[in-house]
């Protein structure tokens, strides 16, 4: 599989960054993502033309970011049950997870009216005794769920508890509402499992979950989402590309 691929030797681009993409494009393979072993690092730096270390450089990138695993007399292959994404890009879940080719399912969909405690309503600037729409979403792949969002909208949305909130959401707010989101303000934080997680994502009481706030943005910098996510810390990894002034 390999072979499909070719360096471009003249490219400003460094070796070994082509190198990390040519594997990132071959680690999606359905065979690779089935637990077959990728070809090993002399193989690849033969059939490209370039050092071994080349090879090992951008193979210890994606090792580093749990993509792969490799194992000492056996060889290297792609991580199971991990799900990489980054910080420096931002785009809706569902979009992200397409990008990767991981098929996500809604094993829970729940939408109400409620009023939003002090702190949505202040970053909302609503008055007392307005509600929002509330959405909750548990979401998974084939072998149960992994992730459980809870979203705030602000009024100005338009949004109500009868739309179809099983579709990516802002294409939905682009396409029905034309509102165009453009920037998500985060914070990522460990927290332990209590009752209500652990049930939802099945998972025991006090086990890691990676919890992330976020506060999405229309191109005004006004707020029109106050996100919740709830990640099981066995299925998710964040990674920050973080560049030199």
């Amino acid at each position: 599989m390999i072979e499909a691929f070719v360096i471009d030797h003249k490219s400003i681009l460094p070796l070994h960054l082509q190198v990390e993409e040519i594997l990132r494009k071959l680690i999606v393979k359905p065979e690779y993502q089935n637990g077959k072993l990728l070809p090993n690092e002399v193989h690849i730096a033969k059939k490209l033309g370039i050092s071994r270390n080349t090879v090992r450089q951008a193979t210890n990138k994606l090792v580093y970011e749990r993509l792969l695993v490799r194992k000492k007399g056996v060889g290297t292959k792609v991580a199971k049950n991990n799900i990489i994404t980054k910080l420096s890009k931002w785009t809706s879940f569902t979009h992200e997870m397409d990008e990767k080719g991981v098929v996500f399912k809604n094993y829970a969909v729940k939408v109400s009216r409620v009023l939003p405690d002090k702190e949505i309503q202040q970053l909302f600037h609503i008055a007392d005794g307005v509600k929002v729409i509330k959405l909750e979403r548990l979401r998974g792949l084939e072998k149960g769920p992994v992730v459980y969002f809870i979203s705030y909208f602000h009024p100005r949305t338009g949004l109500t508890e009868k739309e179809d909130y099983t579709i990516p959401l802002y294409e939905k707010l682009e396409k029905e509402h034309h509102i165009t989101v453009a920037v998500s303000k985060e914070g990522i934080s460990a927290i332990l499992a209590n009752k209500k997680l652990a049930e939802k994502l099945n998972i025991s009481i006090g086990d890691p979950i990676l919890f992330r706030k976020r506060v999405v943005c229309d191109p005004g910098d006004r707020p029109i989402e106050y996100n919740l996510g709830y990640y099981r810390a066995d299925s998710f990894t964040y990674t920050i590309d973080i560049a030199k002034d």
